[in-house]
């Protein structure tokens, strides 16, 4: 049976992970009649959230490119789970709109960990999936996700920064930028499995 490639998978998250981009962009509105610094002042706030949100959809999309990279094949499994993860980011522009333009108010602000933490339940679900599919034909990306200690602990700052938005949202607010920072920090496991696999495969 042939199997499905992942050409037009990748082709269409990238396209729509750009439109969402696209679409956070606007939202930065120009201020109209006022010419000096001052008048940038009232927008940090939608600035700041910008600048998080923008992190992490670059991050989603890094991780999801390294991830296809060592994909040889998908199935309907796949497909649905990507699109699962690309229905919680496409509400990033809405969360992340709410929260800026409401200065970090407690509700706004755990909303937005909540669409954080179902886009992390959705990649790993479409991780687990992508692994599933290739079962025991191809070990090298089950072998580079490992234990997947960044996702998990990802997931649990998440579900802790939700309740403290109630608390001090601005607690919440480092919590979201120490989980985008720590997914900045270099992590080639994927990255180097298909390098390694490459090289075993083109020698003679």
């Amino acid at each position: 049976m042939r199997r499905m490639t992942k050409t037009r998978l990748e082709a269409f998250s990238d396209g729509v992970i750009a439109i969402i981009i696209t679409i956070m962009v606007l939202e930065l509105r120009v201020p109209h009649g006022a010419t000096d610094i001052a008048s940038l002042l009232p927008l940090w706030p939608v600035f700041l959230t910008y600048v998080l949100s923008f992190l992490y959809l670059g991050i989603y999309w890094n991780n999801h490119h390294h991830m296809l990279q060592a994909t040889h094949s998908i199935d309907g499994r796949v497909m649905w789970a990507n699109l699962n993860l690309l229905f919680w980011l496409s509400l990033f522009p809405f969360a992340t709109g709410w929260m800026g333009e409401n200065h970090f108010a407690p509700t706004p602000t755990a909303v937005y960990g909540g669409v954080q933490i179902c886009a992390a339940i959705a990649y790993t679900i479409l991780q687990t999936a992508i692994v599933r599919h290739h079962g025991h034909e191809n070990e090298k990306l089950k072998e580079a996700i490992g234990s997947d200690l960044k996702g998990k602990l990802s997931i649990a700052l998440y579900a802790a920064a939700i309740p403290l938005a109630f608390v001090n949202q601005w607690i919440s607010g480092v919590l979201y930028f120490a989980v985008a920072i720590m997914w900045l920090i270099p992590d080639r496991r994927i990255e180097r499995k298909v390098h390694v696999h490459d090289e075993i495969k083109e020698q003679p």
